[in-house]
């Protein structure tokens, strides 16, 4: 079985930010569960199923998305404001359109060699560090409010990726979803 997963992804100046931030995060203050990732938002969990499944998945992906610009659902994503806790960093993001179209996806996404439902995700937003040492939390944070600017133009991409057991990605599908600003 493979793993699979739909992310909305950052391109841009934003996400160059974003990156610059994690490099230079996993440099002063060592990896954390953020390092394992690109800069997204996750749109589905994990979904595991047969590697022949996949053209099946990303079919779905796409006909949601048309089905969804069709309809004239507006499917931007609009940046909020950064988040500081005690154990989790990031950018809340702000997308009802988005939400609408993964359960688009799930609705039309069938696969009788999937072993358990797809999950949707409506906690939308893109972390920047967690699961890092109680220490580092300050230290990150004015890194990311340094090296961040969540005002600074951004356009999202719908992606289907797949992780293998070796926690290598691949990009199986991308496409451009409308800008918010």
């Amino acid at each position: 079985m493979t793993s699979f997963i739909v992310y909305a992804c950052p391109v841009g100046p934003l996400a160059e930010q974003i990156e610059t931030y994690l490099k230079e995060s996993r440099r002063r203050y060592g990896p954390n569960a953020a390092h394992a990732y690109m800069p997204h938002c996750t749109l589905t969990g994990f979904f595991q199923d047969e590697k022949r499944a996949l053209p099946g998945y990303a079919s779905a992906l796409e006909s949601a998305l048309n089905r969804h610009h069709n309809q004239k659902t507006n499917t931007s994503v609009v940046v909020g404001e950064m988040v500081f806790r005690e154990d989790w960093h990031g950018l809340m993001l702000e997308a009802e359109g988005l939400k609408q179209l993964i359960q688009t996806f799930v609705f039309l996404a069938e696969s009788p060699t999937r072993l358990e439902d797809l999950r949707p995700k409506d906690w939308l937003h893109v972390s920047l560090a967690y699961d890092f040492l109680p220490q580092d939390g300050d230290r990150l944070k004015q890194l990311a409010i340094e090296l961040v600017d969540e005002t600074v133009p951004v356009a999202w991409e719908l992606r289907l990726y797949e992780r293998d057991s070796a926690q290598q990605w691949t990009c199986h599908c991308c496409w451009p979803l409308k800008r918010a600003r």
